[in-house]
């Protein structure tokens, strides 16, 4: 509150707080101060642009699609709650949206029997039979994506992926976990155990990968691209708050700068050399979303996007 006091515009941004801290204390502030939680929210964002992408190379609908996370901490449940608002936002009732979005832990599926679920674990509870292991959790799920979030490396197994692409055509397989030293599996793993069907992001950068004639080049899902533009938008409009319709719609704007160019050599997210300019136009849209939602402390222009270019700082020197 003393940083409220001292600068009532300012924005707080916060990461690396251990699980039982961070989410506690985003639900104790979010509707009070100016902040966010790139662990939480960042990522979050990042993961659904890539699967909203991804979803235009598979020609499906969010509303189609279950997601195991394997990993079932803040970063997990903050993903798994942005995928069922974007389910919530195409029709699905939220609590189905969110019972297609399963948490694994080192105990097994989170189902709703356990004892041991913390109160933001509990809206993604299964109500079915404990399974103890993670491809079991596969079988009987059947997911269309797999998402990594447990810090811990290898543990997309072989079997994993095989099992995921004996169930989808193109499964979605995301180990996010940061560095590359913890990532769930690797990008050539996951290509060449899917037969180069996976579609694949990671939290850490791979090298380019060549199997049977064909070159696969491994899309990383950086926050990199969220929180700089969540951060202008929230500058340039002096936002109240941050709210989660922000960050869906961050996302939105992520995944519809992926052309079909792109799309074509299995990019899911925009070329990191326009970052500047993907970043300007996803700021522009989440000011735009600012204004909608009446947390604007300016006045609405008539141009939103000349509003954010007007605010953005060039490190440029004069001679």
């Amino acid at each position: 509150m003393a940083v409220q006091q001292l600068y009532p515009k300012c924005c707080i941004q916060w990461e690396d707080f251990a699980n039982i801290n961070a989410v506690p204390i985003l639900e104790r502030y979010r509707s009070e101060v100016c902040t966010f939680n790139d662990d939480i929210q960042g990522t979050a964002g990042v993961a659904l642009a890539g699967i909203l992408a991804s979803l235009r190379i598979t020609k499906q609908k969010i509303t189609d699609q279950r997601f195991l996370f394997l990993g079932a901490g803040s970063a997990g449940t903050g993903i798994a709650e942005l995928i069922s608002q974007a389910m919530a936002e195409a029709g699905m009732d939220i609590h189905e949206a969110r019972s297609r979005n399963a948490l694994f832990d080192i105990n097994g599926l989170l189902v709703t029997s356990r004892e041991d679920i913390a109160d933001f674990q509990r809206p993604f509870a299964q109500d079915r039979q404990p399974i103890s292991t993670f491809v079991e959790a596969i079988k009987a799920l059947k997911p269309t994506g797999i998402i990594g979030v447990s810090g811990i490396p290898k543990l997309f197994t072989r079997e994993v992926v095989e099992t995921m692409a004996e169930l989808n055509q193109r499964p979605i397989i995301f180990p996010y976990s940061n560095p590359t030293s913890r990532s769930e599996c690797s990008a050539e793993e996951a290509y060449r155990w899917s037969s180069g069907r996976a579609i694949f992001a990671s939290g850490s950068p791979f090298p380019p990968v060549d199997i049977g004639g064909r070159r696969f080049v491994p899309n990383q899902g950086n926050n990199v691209y969220i929180f700089p533009a969540i951060a202008m938008a929230l500058f340039a409009t002096e936002a109240e708050r941050v709210t989660d319709e922000m960050f869906l719609t961050a996302a939105q704007a992520i995944a519809e700068q992926v052309s079909e160019e792109n799309l074509a050599a299995e990019l899911i997210y925009p070329p990191r050399e326009r970052i500047f300019n993907s970043s300007l136009h996803v700021a522009e849209r989440v000011a735009a979303c600012i204004f909608d939602q009446g947390l604007a402390r300016v006045p609405r222009p008539a141009d939103v996007g000349e509003l954010i270019r007007s605010r953005v700082y060039r490190p440029v020197y004069p001679e």
